[in-house]
């Protein structure tokens, strides 16, 4: 008899904030909307981020407890409000984001208990908007340098307006082992680091200067490119009628860092995170529901028999 797999333990580290959407205000940031898509995926999900002590702050707190994420690490911040976003989303579905600065999650406190969560993690996603300020980089940074070898540490670049460095891309990247981009966000990197050749050769460079193991490019309704130190896949994207793209990419995300921690076929890694994003584009908002049935094709706990030893295909 197969013993039942403990769902990893999984963390978003960084922004949490309302995105004021033209329909109404929507739970966001992208390390809160991998959070909500991995547990949703079958994890025990965390979210290490501040909001304010505001109405905003006890909304988003009581948000992630009906979806049953673990907020003991949002801190509660007295002197400055909680963070939002607004989103106006193009003829195409395609959001452009106003960014507000001096929130509660520019002021992530590195609290009591924080080394403990990160030696369990499974995963950590975090990315270079959480790390605008000073208090939350150094946070981040700490909580990463505090996970174990094997620890899957994603950086979801997310290279918005002009919240982001050399400097902080490049220590994010020494403490990552996964890094996932867009098609908008390669060309950046490619004159940041001097990349040259086809997509995959300056993927290449990336991983080979980096020591990562996967880099994720996604490319909206084209899907997405995974490429390994020794094998790149591609899969095309699936048709679908476009509500808008907010939190697509973090869906992506999530449903990606699932399957490498399942140590599946890396096609069927790209494969079952665009379905993901797929769906999500389907529905307005960054948090939908996921339907059961293609939940249960990706979530960690149904591949239970996967061997915890099996030889990593990448």
């Amino acid at each position: 008899m197969t013993t039942p797999a403990k769902p990893p333990v999984i963390v978003g580290v960084g922004e949490i904030l309302w995105d004021l959407l033209p329909a109404g205000k929507a739970l966001g940031g992208a390390p809160a909307n991998f959070a909500y898509h991995a547990h949703a995926l079958g994890s025990a999900a965390s979210v290490v981020s501040a909001v304010g002590q505001d109405r905003a702050g006890d909304e988003i707190l009581q948000r992630l407890s009906s979806m049953g994420i673990h907020r003991e690490f949002v801190a509660e911040d007295s002197r400055h409000p909680t963070g939002s976003v607004s989103v106006q989303i193009d003829s195409r579905g395609i959001p452009n984001y106003i960014i507000h600065e001096d929130v509660a999650w520019d002021f992530i406190p590195f609290e009591p208990g924080m080394n403990s969560l990160a030696s369990t993690a499974d995963a950590v996603c975090f990315g270079s908007l959480g790390q605008r300020s000073v208090v939350s980089r150094t946070t981040i940074q700490r909580f990463l340098a505090a996970t174990r070898p094997e620890c899957k540490r994603v950086l979801d670049i997310n290279l918005r307006q002009h919240f982001y460095t050399p400097d902080i891309i490049i220590q994010s990247l020494e403490l990552s082992n996964i890094l996932k981009l867009n098609e908008d966000e390669l060309p950046v990197m490619a004159t940041m680091f001097a990349l040259h050749g086809q997509v995959e050769d300056q993927l290449s460079q990336l991983l080979r200067q980096y020591h990562l193991e996967v880099i994720a490019l996604t490319r909206g309704s084209r899907g997405a490119m995974l490429q390994t130190p020794h094998e790149t896949v591609d899969c095309p994207g699936f048709s679908v009628v476009v509500a808008d793209t907010v939190g697509a990419g973090d869906a992506f995300t999530a449903a990606m860092t699932i399957g490498l921690l399942a140590r599946r076929p890396l096609m069927e890694v790209n494969r079952q995170a665009c379905q993901v994003a797929a769906f999500v584009c389907t529905q307005p908002g960054a948090t939908p529901t996921i339907p059961a049935e293609l939940a249960a094709k990706i979530c960690l706990q149904s591949h239970a028999g996967t061997p915890t030893n099996a030889p990593r295909p990448y």
